[in-house]
């Protein structure tokens, strides 16, 4: 004859749970990691390059390295674009100086004043790499 398994308290199986999810989840194997000397930076502009981290249904992940006196034009995004000041500090237009752990975001269609640095900056956008020539012809 077998004995009945006791009921195990409501505690108990939160752990018993939390240890099974840990599991679970750390044998996943489709997220992305890219470490920071890994992937290509591809010119972008004048003093500017581009790496791209992520590219998920016309959205794109990637990083601006700026150098010291680089600068974007004016220019408008396909799509809101969001950005984090990682390193240095970022110019937006005239009135607004951004630096490290500081965000911004351009909304969609909306024309994008002037980017520029004087100390040079690394920034993490999330958005559609702007056409520049395009988006100035468009002005």
């Amino acid at each position: 004859m077998t004995r009945p398994t006791p009921p195990v308290a409501p505690a108990q199986a939160r752990q018993i749970k939390a240890r099974l999810l840990e599991r679970v989840a750390d044998a996943d194997d489709t997220h992305l990691t890219v470490d920071a000397h890994q992937g290509t930076w591809q010119p972008f502009a004048p003093g500017i390059a581009l790496k791209v981290l992520r590219e998920h249904e016309g959205v794109l992940s990637y990083l601006l390295k700026l150098d010291a006196g680089a600068t974007l034009p004016a220019h408008r995004h396909p799509l809101d674009e969001e950005c984090v000041v990682l390193e240095g500090r970022l110019r937006v237009g005239s009135r607004t100086e951004i630096g490290p752990g500081g965000y911004h975001v351009a909304h969609q269609g909306a024309l994008h004043a002037t980017i520029g640095t004087t100390t040079g900056a690394t920034i993490f956008l999330r958005g559609a790499i702007p056409e520049l020539g395009h988006a100035l012809a468009c002005i």
